[in-house]
């Protein structure tokens, strides 16, 4: 991977309009003087005036504060300082601004915070920055022509969600107005990855169904595909990344299931398996001479696909992949699922994340396609499974893709 070390410490300012706060926060950081270099602002204004002096990596808020508040001051830094990351830490927020911090920030944290886990976050949050932002990302998406934009549609539902009467219906008529998306929609419900016991003819009915989640992640997926639904590659690239997709969503859901009760986790993880590789088809409608020798090379000589973007093209498709979901607002779960898929030890997670459920269901249905001799397949980062106590789950994640891939066929 090319994320950029980063050794050291990290400039961070906090900002709260209770000093008491600050106080206790400045205490308790004393002892992490070689991670962290704490300043500390008593409001947005003052937060913005020290910015303006000074480069701070992290800006951590709360966001119920006078005059500005969290949500402003952290919107004006993602425009004045984009590469600055941006975490709320708030008791007890109002819900719509909560839902509306999504949009400006990295990070949510409740407080009280212990230490262990606001050190740990933040260094987390800096290194997917870092991953998404080194020399040679920068490099080649100069070379990129245009990233697609994020359907309007998923915006329009997300609106739709965020209203007082909201509803399965309305979201549904909104999908219908896009045709085409609607008849990828149907017929991806339709087909064996979903086994409904009966035929779907509209949107709306496909969301009482599946779920709005669900719904909202096909809006995402079947808008990338058709996107580049004309790419012309070897080895029938398009139909086998969409097949992987779609089963390592489906699987990274299902393993989630299995190993957490947390629905955000579960939902996340379904998200991000069916956009894990959507980098590669950014990629490949880019630099398409140099895509189909990577395509070929990799097919035909055992080689990790990652390894020759990397060598090629000085990056691979997890940073494009997550630098786009990162420009569409998704979820932070989602887009370090998406970056770090191949390798999670190098981000350092020691606990069980949509990035597990990603990776472990990345590997298991690459592991489990029928292959020519040459063809690489991939291993799982055992050191991070051991860390996490589920190495020895490898068989019953392998036996959940078996019961998947037969319901299909």
């Amino acid at each position: 991977m090319n994320s950029s070390e980063h050794n050291t410490a990290r400039r961070v300012l906090f900002v709260d309009d209770e000093p008491m706060l600050l106080q206790g926060l400045s205490r308790m950081l004393r002892t992490e003087k070689n991670s962290f270099e704490a300043a500390f602002a008593t409001s947005g204004e003052e937060a913005l005036s020290m910015l303006s002096k000074g480069n701070y990596d992290v800006v951590v808020t709360d966001i119920s504060m006078p005059h500005m508040n969290g949500l402003e001051l952290l919107s004006r830094v993602k425009d004045l300082y984009p590469d600055t990351v941006r975490i709320i830490l708030s008791g007890e927020p109002d819900v719509d601004l909560s839902i509306k911090s999504v949009n400006v920030s990295h990070r949510f944290l409740n407080k009280p915070c212990d230490p262990v886990t606001l050190k740990s976050t933040i260094l987390r949050t800096c290194k997917l920055s870092d991953f998404l932002r080194n020399d040679s990302m920068k490099k080649t998406l100069k070379q990129i022509d245009s990233l697609p934009s994020m359907p309007a549609i998923y915006f329009e539902i997300v609106k739709e969600l965020q209203s007082r009467d909201a509803s399965i219906q309305k979201v549904g008529k909104i999908i219908s107005k896009d045709v085409a998306l609607t008849s990828k929609i149907l017929q991806l419900v339709n087909s064996a990855y979903f086994s409904l016991p009966r035929h779907i003819s509209s949107p709306e009915h496909a969301a009482v169904l599946l779920g709005l989640n669900i719904i909202k992640s096909l809006v995402l997926v079947s808008h990338i595909f058709k996107k580049f639904n004309k790419l012309d590659m070897p080895h029938k690239f398009l139909e086998r990344l969409w097949a992987h997709n779609m089963m390592t969503g489906n699987l990274a859901k299902a393993i989630a299931k299995a190993e957490s009760r947390d629905q955000k986790i579960i939902d996340n993880a379904y998200i991000a398996g069916l956009l894990h590789d959507c980098g590669k088809l950014i990629l490949a409608s880019n630099f398409k001479d140099k895509y189909r020798e990577i395509v070929i090379r990799g097919h035909e000589q055992g080689i990790p696909i990652y390894s020759l973007e990397e060598d090629i093209l000085g990056i691979t498709h997890a940073e494009v992949g997550a630098y786009l979901m990162e420009l569409w607002g998704l979820p932070s779960q989602i887009i370090e699922a998406i970056a770090f898929h191949h390798l999670p030890s190098a981000y350092g997670d020691d606990f069980f994340s949509p990035l597990t459920a990603v990776h472990i269901a990345n590997t298991v249905d690459h592991m489990g396609q029928e292959k020519m001799a040459e063809e690489y397949s991939p291993t799982f980062d055992m050191e991070y499974l051991e860390n996490l106590n589920l190495d020895s789950r490898i068989e019953s994640w392998q036996l959940i893709r078996q019961k998947l891939v037969d319901g299909v066929n």
